[in-house]
């Protein structure tokens, strides 16, 4: 069984922000394969889809950003979840809008949902699938940068890049981390 998390903010307010492109790209996902995201449990949304013949739960946890790691740790204990199998889709200031980065394992790097879940769970050596979504000008701007809704004329690298972020998900899950860090971990060629 492979866990996929988006990581986001519950709330209608937040659901096109920056943050919250974790939760775009698993929505992608499920709408993609058809997977209805409304069973609730451990404080989240979720749904499950069988690809690959491998059983795969999507989930969006319901608490806030800074405390993904009660939701996540609760299904990674009842399901038994092996760090390997479980892939964190978040946003990145780090990279540029758009860019994608896959790794395995690492520390936080002031990421608040990240650093929540691996307090929570004991562990950071999960994968990780980071989409760009650029630095403010000026680091007392992180807040109002990460909790802003795109601009129109970024939505079109957005939408391109929730489309790639949901094939390396897909990627991992079929072919395995590596193949999905050689074929995701460059600027895509609309960036050029």
């Amino acid at each position: 069984m492979i866990l996929v998390v988006g990581l986001g903010n519950p709330g209608k307010e937040y659901s096109l922000s920056k943050h919250n492109i974790g939760f775009m790209v698993v929505d992608e996902l499920a709408n993609r394969l058809g997977v209805s995201l409304n069973k609730i449990g451990f404080t989240s949304g979720y749904g499950e889809a069988l690809v690959e013949e491998k059983k795969i739960i999507f989930l969006k946890p319901r608490t806030y950003m800074n405390r993904s790691g009660k939701a996540v740790s609760g299904f990674v204990d009842f399901f038994k979840i092996l760090p390997g199998d479980l892939i964190l889709v978040y946003d990145e200031m780090d990279l540029p809008l758009g860019n994608l980065k896959i790794k395995v394992g690492g520390g936080s790097a002031g990421h608040k949902g990240i650093e929540s879940i691996i307090t929570s769970l004991g562990d950071d050596s999960f994968i990780r699938v980071r989409v760009g979504i650029g630095k403010p000008g000026q680091k007392s701007e992180t807040v109002n940068h990460v909790l802003s809704k795109f601009k129109k004329d970024e939505k079109k690298i957005v939408e391109d890049a929730l489309v790639r972020a949901a094939d390396a998900v897909l990627e991992i899950v079929a072919r395995g981390v590596e193949s999905a860090m050689n074929k995701f971990n460059r600027k895509p060629d609309n960036l050029n």
